[in-house]
């Protein structure tokens, strides 16, 4: 007579056919829409300013838009990016469109970039840490009320940049410093995940830079998404 397999041991041989990473990154109830295709796929909020837009290259060269990619050639299912994002906002004007027409969450992945225009005009650290910290609650709430689900990503120095010519790179540099600091610190008191992008952009190459001299290219926007993309995954993949 034939061994009979517990129903358990049943249910595991077919997840291990179906692809457990697969079922993992199924979206949680409201974070999802349907793709063009018709699949349910996981929301992407995108918040920040110039680098979140992609100032310089094709929105499709954008770091957002190349995660979406990079996370569906991992079998991930996720929506193009929503941005919320302007060339030259602040932390405060970044929150004053929110205010005026807030994103509909909730979204499963939700990204923050902002502050280099806030240490460009001089702002000082406290009032950003201010201003930051209400924006990283916005985030939150897009993303359902789950810190784990938002990703901050740190400031560039933009003072290795053909654009900062001229001026004192190394305080550029330590203001940079100073402003990640912030983001790193209210990233871990609140349990969103930090992703530390900034000495990829420290890199010197000479593909680096968009045209303009002061924004990445899309080959260095590709290296910020290698730095983004773990965490992302363990997000999308883990609901």
């Amino acid at each position: 007579m034939k061994p009979v397999l517990p129903i358990a041991a049943v249910i595991g041989v077919v997840l291990l056919a179906l692809g457990w990473r697969t079922l993992r990154a199924a979206p949680r109830a409201g974070a999802a829409t349907r793709d063009g295709a018709g699949q349910m796929a996981a929301r992407f909020l995108a918040l920040g300013d110039s680098y979140t837009v992609g100032e310089g290259v094709d929105a499709r060269d954008a770091w957002p838009a190349q995660l979406a990619r990079s996370l569906r050639a991992r079998g991930v299912q996720v929506a193009d990016p929503e941005t919320v994002a302007t060339t030259g906002w602040t932390t405060d004007e970044l929150a004053t469109r929110i205010r005026k027409a807030p994103p509909r969450g909730p979204y499963a992945l939700v990204t923050l970039l902002i502050g280099v225009n806030d240490q460009y005009r001089g702002r000082s650290t406290d009032e950003y840490r201010v201003q930051f910290q209400d924006l990283l609650a916005q985030a939150i709430r897009f993303a359902g009320g789950e810190p784990r689900h938002v990703i901050v990503v740190s400031i560039p120095d933009w003072g290795v940049m053909p654009f900062a010519e001229g001026r004192d790179r190394a305080k550029i540099g330590r203001a940079i410093d100073a402003f990640n600091a912030i983001g790193r610190d209210e990233a871990a008191r609140i349990g969103a995940v930090f992703a530390d992008i900034t000495p990829v952009s420290r890199e010197t190459h000479a593909d680096w830079a968009a045209s303009d001299g002061l924004h990445p290219s899309g080959v260095q926007y590709a290296r910020w998404v290698e730095v983004v993309l773990d965490p992302a995954l363990r997000i999308l993949g883990g609901q």
